[in-house]
């Protein structure tokens, strides 16, 4: 999510990948050119090792469930929301604020080592009177691999707070995150501060 942390998409071709360069051999009959030539086609048959390569018959845009591997921009018009919860039981406390914050605080980009509510990306916590929760939240840039996902990670999160009734998170892009909106603690722990 975080503009710095973005990994290049890589084509992969059909052939087996070689994780380390083949030696070629040199010969009387090869010329110097001929040996460079050869290990700079091993070289580019390499596939970096933080490179999600998908396993055989596996259909191109299925989720590979690998944290940051399975980029997909996210197109900012588009309204990515997540529903959870059920209805809140008659006389059962209402949960706090600081309870919802509690909560979104263990839900982690896996790009980032700093929490979601620590990086700024919570603009609103709404919480009604009957326990609903509505959450308004944003990413550090659409292109993030886990964008789609974000929404329902956080409405997971909240569902363990005891006192919540039906949560819906919704993902906003007005305004755009900035490096400014990160907390104290969030600054220092990306060496910001």
């Amino acid at each position: 999510m975080f503009g710095l942390f973005k990994k290049k998409e890589i084509p992969v071709n059909d052939t087996p990948t070689v994780t380390e360069p083949a030696a070629v051999p040199a010969t009387p009959e090869k010329t110097q050119a001929e040996i460079d030539a050869a290990e700079a086609k091993v070289q580019a048959s390499l596939v970096p090792r933080d490179v999600f390569v998908p396993p055989p018959g596996m259909e191109p845009g299925t989720p590979s469930h690998i944290p940051g591997f399975d980029f997909s921009p996210v197109d900012p018009d588009e309204e990515f929301r997540a529903k959870g919860g059920s209805p809140l039981a008659d006389g059962v406390d209402v949960a706090t604020e600081e309870a919802i914050v509690d909560a979104l605080q263990t839900v982690y980009d896996p790009e980032i080592p700093v929490n979601i509510y620590d990086l700024g990306l919570i603009y609103k916590i709404d919480i009604a009177e009957n326990g609903e929760i509505k959450i308004d939240m944003s990413l550090t840039a659409p292109g993030c691999p886990v964008a789609g996902e974000m929404p329902g990670m956080v409405a997971r999160a909240v569902e363990e707070v005891e006192g919540t009734g039906k949560i819906e998170v919704l993902l906003v892009w007005d305004p755009a995150w900035s490096p400014e909106l990160m907390s104290e603690d969030a600054k220092l722990a990306l060496g910001m501060g």
